[in-house]
């Protein structure tokens, strides 16, 4: 356990029984060393509430959203590092380890993994190159990128904003304000699934234009639309 106290992983998530059970599966190691799993579930229509409880501490139920459902999850955990997952993610067992080291020798409140994307297209390296790069660049993270910081700091910036869309960037933003934050450069690997169902280009198009609407003050509902 570091200096800041327990982690807990919060992993807000809807649908996912088709790779829950092995993000869970890896972090068990880390539970028996006394890391609490926080899972948040919107509503899933498949079994993905069967095969997640027994595999974590706390299993609680939010309204549909990753701001409301990280928000929840943040008030029902009970560590003093807060560190946000998608369901999606696939990690190595010392993530834990690195997130608490990182804090301690950093001196920062506040960091995020280097983001690898799963599937094997070319193309989709040359996409998390720019990803990873991206962010360091602006200091702006992304939610697959495994945001995680301190309780203290989440609680004094409110949480995430309530925003349908964007929330990753909003809070990046305000968390900045207070220093940019701490890389480990091991890969936390994501899903590609949307970018290979929707396309490549397009979908890389499609972000950056959400993401420059959201710049210049466009309603995160209306792009949630649009994301969707």
């Amino acid at each position: 356990m570091s200096a800041f106290g327990k982690l807990s992983v919060v992993i807000p998530c809807l649908n996912e029984a088709e790779s829950i059970v092995q993000l869970l599966e890896t972090l068990q190691a880390a539970r028996t060393d006394g890391i609490e799993l926080v899972l948040v579930d919107a509503g899933s229509v498949d079994d993905t509430v069967t095969l997640s409880a027994p595999l974590v501490d706390k299993l609680i139920y939010s309204a549909a959203g990753r701001a409301k459902q990280m928000n929840a999850g943040a008030r029902a955990a009970s560590g003093g590092i807060l560190w946000f997952l998608h369901a999606d993610s696939v990690i190595h067992a010392d993530f834990p380890d690195l997130i608490q080291a990182a804090l301690v020798a950093s001196g920062r409140p506040w960091g995020r993994f280097d983001v690898r994307l799963s599937g094997r297209r070319p193309a989709l390296r040359i996409i998390e190159f720019l990803m990873n790069w991206r962010s360091r660049l602006t200091g702006i993270v992304t939610g697959d990128q495994g945001i995680f910081m301190h309780r203290a700091l989440f609680e004094r910036l409110g949480g995430f904003p309530d925003i349908p869309l964007m929330e990753d960037i909003a809070i990046s933003r305000r968390l900045k304000a207070y220093t940019r934050p701490v890389v480990v450069a091991q890969r936390l690997q994501t899903s590609s699934r949307r970018w290979e169902q929707a396309g490549i280009i397009p979908t890389v198009l499609l972000m950056w234009r959400l993401r420059w609407a959201y710049y210049f003050g466009a309603d995160p509902a209306r792009l949630a639309q649009r994301y969707r």
